[in-house]
C-alpha cells in the first residue's frame, strides 16, 4: 500500500512538472515569434533535450507547436488560437466593463465612460455616473467625435500616420465641440504622439464646456486597444492633486478590465 501510494505521489509529482515544463515553452514562444530551436528553448529553460524533444513533439502532434520560420525551429500553433478563441467568445467588453465602471464611479463618485473607436468617432458602450452628476453629451448607444474627447484621443493614439491621416486630412480643418477643441489636424496627431508617450489622455473643456476629463487604455488579449475608460469632472473640481488621484485609478482600473479581457502584457 506505501509503494503504491508513493508511487502516485512521484507520478503526480512528475505531471505537474511536465505540465509547468509546458506552459513554460508556451511563454517562452510567445516573446519568440519566429521561432525557437531545441536547443534554444532547453538551453532557456534548463531542460534535458531528451525530454525536451519529447515535449516539443507531443506539442507539434496536437497542433499546439508547428514549423517555426527558420529551419529546425518551433513557434505557436493553431490549436493555441482556438482556446484563445474560446475565451474571448466567454468574455464581453460590455458586461466585464459595467462592473469594472461602476465599481470606478463608486470609488470616485464621479462620471465614468467606456467607449470604443468607430471611423473617426467614439462610441461609448458603458457610462456609470456618481451621486455628483454633470451635464454631459454623452449616453451609452452614444456617437462623438474622437477627436474631442479624452477617450477618443487615447483610442485615435493607437493608430499609425497613415491610418490618421486618411481619416483627417491636412487642410481640412475638425470640428470644434468648444473653443478648446483642437481642429487643425497637424495640432491633433502632435497631441496624439504626446498621448502615446505617456499612455494616458486628457480632455480639458474640449468636448463640453466647464468638463475635464481622463482617460486610460484598455487593451484586449493580443496587445490592441480595444477601448478606453475615462473620468469626467467639473473643471473646478479637477485640481492638480484630484487630477492625479483620477489618473492613478482609472489607469489601475483600466489594466483591471485589459486582464480580464485576457491581457498579459504591460
Amino acid at each position: 500500500m506505501l509503494m503504491n501510494q508513493a508511487s502516485h505521489a512521484e507520478a503526480a509529482q512528475s505531471g505537474v512538472k511536465s505540465a509547468a515544463r509546458v506552459l513554460d515553452i508556451f511563454e517562452l514562444l510567445v516573446r519568440h515569434r519566429d521561432g525557437m530551436s531545441l536547443s534554444e528553448i532547453c538551453a532557456v529553460l534548463g531542460l534535458p533535450k531528451s525530454s525536451g524533444h519529447a515535449l516539443l513533439m507531443t506539442l507539434v502532434r496536437r497542433g499546439y507547436l508547428r514549423e517555426g520560420r527558420r529551419e529546425r525551429t518551433y513557434r505557436l500553433g493553431p490549436a493555441l488560437f482556438e482556446i484563445g478563441s474560446a475565451y474571448i467568445a466567454s468574455t464581453d467588453l460590455v458586461a466585464e466593463g459595467q462592473a469594472v465602471v461602476s465599481e470606478v464611479a463608486r470609488l470616485c463618485d464621479e462620471t465614468v465612460h467606456l467607449a470604443v473607436l468607430d471611423g473617426a468617432d467614439v462610441l461609448y458602450v458603458v457610462k456609470e455616473e456618481g451621486t455628483r452628476t454633470v451635464r454631459m453629451v454623452s449616453a451609452v448607444g452614444k456617437r462623438f467625435p474622437a477627436h474631442g474627447t479624452g477617450v477618443g484621443k487615447m483610442l485615435l493614439s493607437a493608430l499609425d500616420d497613415v491610418t490618421l491621416a486618411e481619416r483627417f486630412p491636412d487642410g481640412q480643418p475638425l470640428a470644434a465641440l468648444t473653443p478648446r477643441t483642437i481642429t487643425d489636424p497637424q495640432a491633433l496627431r502632435a497631441e496624439l504622439a504626446a498621448i502615446r508617450d505617456r499612455g494616458y489622455a486628457f480632455d480639458s473643456e474640449e468636448s463640453t464646456p466647464g468638463l475635464s476629463c481622463v482617460a486610460a487604455p484598455v487593451y484586449g488579449p493580443t496587445g490592441e486597444m480595444v477601448a478606453a475608460m475615462s473620468i469626467a469632472v467639473p473643471s473646478v473640481r479637477f485640481t492638480p492633486a484630484r487630477r492625479d488621484e483620477l489618473l492613478a485609478l482609472v489607469q489601475a482600473q483600466a489594466r483591471r478590465l485589459s486582464t480580464l479581457l485576457g491581457f498579459h502584457g504591460h
